[in-house]
This record gives structure tokens, sequence and C-alpha cells, in this order.
């Protein structure tokens, strides 16, 4: 069975036109999921059914919890679904359902995959994500159009349109809980690309996505919790050099975009100041 998971926050009509996207297919049994970030969103209530869920965790908790949250629940309700993980600002434009069951029948190694994501303009999106450790650079490439295989194993794939075979996880597969928004998907990768999982990218089936519709509404908190997530990403996966380098370097562009963009520039100063509290947590000073 097949659980569309996806985080509402102020977006009940990007969801309802998510959910219009998944055709209604009587072969294939599938549930849609939301976790309600925004809890005065009262039009999103409307939207339960018997094939739609919403859960509602109290508050704002963030990309990677809200998740979570819904994780838990379907791996409670069944322990060897396909979760589809995909952003309230996507959509489909084809019949998934079929092809993601059979993708997953002939592939069962795949533990976490995925897709192709299309801008509404057909342009490329997301087709694959790269890890260079040495330098801490966290990117995106294109490994599908010039490959026919059906899958092409990867360092990351985007949390835009994520899919989980819990059927390959000995327990409920779930993101950090120390990030609120944004580089989740890459820490979730590598952390259990570590553990042996395969983590791929396909193009057998495709996402269309609307980039920064939610996020792009406040550029302040956008940086910021994307810069405290980046820091704490590169500490974990890289080394103390390198992580001291990106740091000087997140504080040098910080200062020189003050006058020219000064909300990215004052949401990389906070997220940097959010890291180094973090930091701070962990040492414990003698009295």
């Amino acid at each position: 069975m097949i659980y569309f998971l996806t985080v509402n926050y102020y977006s009940t009509s990007l969801i309802t036109k998510l959910i219009a996207s998944i055709p209604n297919n009587s072969n294939t049994l599938s549930k849609v999921v939301i976790v309600n970030n925004s809890v005065d969103d009262i039009a999103i209530r409307s939207l339960q059914s018997q094939d739609i869920t919403i859960l509602e965790p109290g508050g704002n908790i963030g990309f990677g919890k809200a998740c979570n949250l819904g994780l838990q629940w379907i791996y409670s309700q069944n322990q060897n679904a396909i979760v589809w993980i995909i952003n309230p600002d996507a959509y489909f434009i084809e019949n998934i359902q079929e092809k993601a069951n059979c993708f997953f029948a002939t592939y069962p190694e795949v533990s976490i995959l995925g897709t192709i994501i299309y801008t509404p303009n057909n342009d490329i999106w997301f087709a694959g994500g790269c890890f260079r450790r040495a330098t801490g650079t966290i990117s995106t490439q294109d490994i599908l159009s010039n490959s026919d295989a059906a899958y092409v194993q990867c360092d990351w794939v985007s949390g835009c349109s994520l899919i989980l075979n819990c059927n390959n996880f000995s327990e409920c597969p779930q993101f950090d809980s120390r990030y609120f928004l944004y580089y989740e998907d890459f820490e979730l990768c590598q952390r259990y690309a570590q553990q042996g999982h395969i983590v791929a990218v396909t193009k057998l089936f495709q996402v269309i996505h609307q980039p920064s519709s939610i996020t792009n509404k406040n550029i302040f908190n956008k940086i910021k919790y994307s810069t405290y997530s980046y820091l704490i990403t590169i500490e974990k996966y890289t080394n103390c050099f390198t992580l001291f380098l990106r740091l000087m370097r997140l504080i040098f562009y910080a200062f020189i975009l003050i006058f020219v963009k000064p909300q990215v520039a004052f949401g990389k100063i906070y997220g940097t100041i959010l890291y180094l509290r973090y930091l701070l947590s962990f040492c414990k000073i003698p009295y």
C-alpha cells in the first residue's frame, strides 16, 4: 500500500491540488496523510475523509519532526508500507501509483528513492544529489538524462519527492529531530546509506514542483534555518577544518550582503548564531 505523506503550513489550496493529482485507482490501494503544522488553518480539516488522515502536532514543529510523526503513524498501520513524502507545492501529472508499486516489486533492494522533479516550465529541478566530503559541497547534478537504467544510486535525494520502502527497515525510519527545515533529506540519506541502505533516483515517474512557493514568503526564516541546518550537517559529515572554513565563509558573505540583501545577510547571521548556541549547549562550563 502507498501512503502519500505531506506537511501543511498554510498550504491548503496547494494540498488540494496535490490530492486532486493522485488518481483514484481501485486496483491500487493508497492513503494520504497530512501533518498539520498550522493549527489555525481550519480549511485543511475539510479534506479529512476515509482516505485522507490529518494528524495534529499542536503547532509548527518543522518539516522533519512533522514527517516523523506521519511516519510513526503509518508504520503503526503497516510496517511494509511504501511512503511517498511529497511537498505540498508539488503534484503529479500521471498515474504514478501502479508505477511505484511495480518499481518496488521489481527492485526491492532500494530503500530510499527520489524521483526526477520538474518545474511547471518543464525544466529539470532535481535529478540526483551529490556530496563532496572533502569540501563540504552538497549539490545537485543531472545523473538521469544520459542513463537508461531504472534507477541510479546517488548520495542524496530531495525531500520534495522522496519514497521510503519501509519493508527494508527494521524499525520506523526517522529524520534527525535537530533539523527544523532544510538538509534533513540529505542527512537521512547519508545516515541510512552508511547503514547499508541503497539510496537512488529514478526517472520512471516524475513530479512537478513549484520551487519555494511556500518558503519564499519569509526569506529571513528560510536563510536562517537553511544556514543552521547546513552547519550541523557539515559538522556531522565532514571534519573540523572544513567546518571552520565554511563557517568563516558564511560570516564573510553575510557581512558583504548586509547592504545589498539584508534579509539574506541577517538570516545567515542568525542561522550561524543558532548553530553556535547549539554547540555551546554541549559544553559544560565549570563554576
